[in-house]
């Protein structure tokens, strides 16, 4: 006979299995590195971070706590949790952050107005969402997006860590009745000024984070949506549209991933999305195991993985995902998300959150 402890440690352990032979499928790991090749990959890290660093000065967009949306029923509130990403770092307007593009169109879905609970964090890494989380459970939010993982790269935390602490914060939500979509970590690859070999792993080694979000997300009971490449397509093209500091999106890059996140947000709490906007034809997917589910979406942005569902509309075992794509929503103009705009608290740039 099987404890309820013994099998909260065998799924724990399981688990951790996926999680392990997820990394391994994803990109290369460091034990394939050579010391030399090591030397020089450090070396090239601390000088892109100190590029980076140089911009300090650059200040965060205003906060966007508030109610957005239209409508006399009872806002749904929206809790956006993470780091720079999740901030909209990078912009000077709050329309132009993803949670208010998130809020603003996701009360257009709902007919109804959306409370957004703004505690992201620039610089934060995964085990700093503990402390966001004790900030947005009081709350009781609907529905939270997370947006966590680069700087756990550019730090080089061990992946297994830094997927822990956000499958615990994943847990912690759903525990208090909020339904959770995450948008994995982006791909590093894609900043046009990091030099060779960096730039490499850098696209590898955050591909591997995001497949090992995926399923730490999901066993949790929460939904991933890829951003991959999503923040930064057009970045080779258009230098233009990075920020100063050659590191943070510009509103496009920002929009582009409010765009395939808010029909999966939508889809978390029951709110029907425009015909326009479900789902996409896969090519390959649908229901898979859950590592092999979380390998495709790193390399397909805008990939959502959620449990697979049994006939019976309950859960499958744990070990199956669901795979799709749905089509990216149609994002307001700086304009029109200002004018769904009801008394949000708009702090000052540069004010703590």
């Amino acid at each position: 006979m099987i404890t309820g402890s013994t099998a909260t440690a065998s799924s724990r352990s399981g688990g951790v299995r996926r999680i392990a032979t997820t990394t391994a499928y994803a990109g290369v790991g460091a034990g394939l590195i050579g010391a030399a090749l090591f030397g020089v990959l450090r070396t090239q890290a601390r000088m892109t971070r100190r590029r980076v660093l140089r911009h300090e000065g650059i200040e965060d967009p205003p906060n966007g706590t508030g109610v957005w949306g239209e409508g006399s029923d009872r806002p749904l509130t929206l809790a956006m949790i993470g780091d720079s990403s999740a901030v909209g770092r990078g912009v000077d307007l709050v329309t132009e952050t993803p949670g208010v593009l998130l809020a603003h169109s996701l009360a257009g879905f709902a007919r109804r107005p959306v409370r957004l609970v703004q505690v992201a964090v620039t610089g934060s890494e995964s085990s700093d969402l503990a402390l966001q989380i004790d900030r947005v459970l009081p709350e009781s939010p609907d529905v939270a997006v997370i947006m966590i993982g680069a700087n756990d790269v550019t730090a080089r935390i061990p992946v297994a860590r830094a997927v822990g602490q956000l499958r615990q914060a994943v847990l912690l939500l759903r525990q208090g009745g909020c339904e959770v979509v995450v948008g994995t970590c982006p791909d590093l690859g894609t900043l046009r000024h990091v030099p060779q070999p960096l730039r490499l792993f850098g696209r590898r080694w955050s591909r591997q984070m995001a497949a090992a979000q995926t399923v730490a997300v999901v066993e949790a009971g929460g939904r991933s949506v890829s951003l991959g490449s999503l923040l930064g397509p057009e970045f080779e093209a258009r230098p233009e549209w990075f920020s100063l500091d050659e590191f943070h999106p510009s509103a496009d890059g920002y929009a582009a991933a409010a765009a395939v996140m808010l029909p999966s947000v939508a889809a978390a709490i029951g709110i029907p999305a425009p015909a326009d906007f479900r789902e996409m034809p896969l090519t390959s997917g649908g229901i898979e195991p859950i590592a092999m589910a979380a390998v495709r979406a790193a390399w397909h942005s805008g990939t959502e993985v959620s449990a697979a569902a049994s006939r019976g509309g309950g859960l499958r075992g744990g070990s199956l995902a669901l795979s799709l794509r749905r089509r990216p929503a149609k994002m307001p103009t700086p304009e029109e998300a200002a004018d769904g705009c009801e008394n949000p608290d708009a702090q000052p740039k540069g004010q703590a959150v």
